[in-house]
């Protein structure tokens, strides 16, 4: 009798197929997640206006948390590492973010393009005053450009043109189109913040704050800095005595009823301030320096500046 040999069965011959149509279409969602272009900002309010712009065209990493502090926050090394595999990184630069620049400056050395946003908008110096200005710093650059509306609509149009040379597989009309309606946006937004100002009698359009963050606001919209209770443009710096001393000679003098205290820092030393002033001061919470989570008051840029606005001008008019 003969024996047949039996040939390799359907199933035998499918097992093969199916496993190598497996590892091909694993391999092409591997390249797909690995090719995504990304973006990494450093700070939460570059970040919001970014994400505005880029909208779902590249994956944007935002750095720092919000309710942080841009002078003193850090970076773990997975964020780090993040940096080098980014196709742009945007940063606000001008000594602002001090625990995370040399982190920028090794994602350029090898070889990621960035942005420094703030020293592409025209910034200003610090200026040192009688009554308690950052003399040490008086001459250097000031970081804090976002509290002028119009830089940043500079600083979002300069994000867009980065984003279009510099990140691979993006639409430029859709990036383009983010842009404009954006610029819309913000430039309602300074004009809404004019008229709310216009509110404030001339005589009192005079800031005390934690520290020198408003300089931009206040060249823009017309206000005098009278001091910080903290005489830097750093959260890192600490007042003396005679910080305080100057600065509440200066607030009398002045008739200026309100300390603007930023909402992620402590209100101790704006507390203290009032004490000194015999309890005459008021203390109004400000989100200067970093957004809140989302529907936390400040969630977005455009939400911070009308917080902001609305604060100072009932802050001044005595509301």
């Amino acid at each position: 009798m003969t024996r047949q040999t039996r040939g390799p069965g359907p199933l035998r011959t499918f097992l093969p197929v199916l496993l190598i149509l497996a590892l091909v279409g694993a391999g092409a969602g591997c390249t797909s997640t690995g090719d995504q272009p990304r973006v990494v900002v450093t700070t939460n309010i570059l970040g919001d206006i970014t994400q505005e712009i880029v909208g779902d065209g590249a994956k944007v990493t935002v750095l720092m948390k919000p309710n942080a502090d841009p002078h003193s926050f850090g970076l773990s090394a997975v964020q780090a590492a993040e940096l080098e595999r980014a196709d742009l990184v945007i940063f606000n630069g001008l000594g602002l973010e001090e625990n995370v620049l040399r982190h920028v400056e090794a994602a350029r050395e090898a070889g990621v393009a960035t942005f420094e946003a703030g020293k592409a908008v025209n910034p200003l110096t610090f200026q040192a005053h009688d009554d308690g200005g950052p003399e040490e710093e008086a001459g250097q650059p000031d970081p804090h450009f976002w509290t002028d509306p119009d830089r940043v609509r500079k600083a979002a149009g300069l994000i867009a043109d980065q984003v279009v040379e510099h990140v691979n597989g993006v639409d430029e009309t859709v990036i383009r189109d983010n842009a404009d309606r954006y610029d819309d946006q913000l430039a309602d937004l300074a004009t809404w913040m004019e008229k709310s100002f216009d509110r404030i009698p001339q005589q009192r359009r005079a800031l005390v704050t934690n520290h020198h963050v408003f300089g931009y606001l206040a060249e823009r919209f017309d206000f005098q800095v009278v001091g910080a209770v903290i005489p830097s443009g750093t959260t890192l710096a600490s007042p003396s005595s005679s910080d305080l001393r100057s600065l509440t000679q200066a607030m009398r003098k002045a008739g200026i009823p309100t300390v603007f205290a930023d909402s992620s820092q402590p209100k101790r030393l704006a507390e203290v301030l009032r004490t000194e002033m015999g309890g005459q001061v008021r203390v109004v919470e400000l989100y200067s320096e970093s957004l809140t989570e989302k529907g936390k008051g400040a969630g977005t840029y455009l939400q911070m500046m009308r917080a902001n606005t609305t604060a100072m001008t009932d802050g001044l008019t005595g509301a």
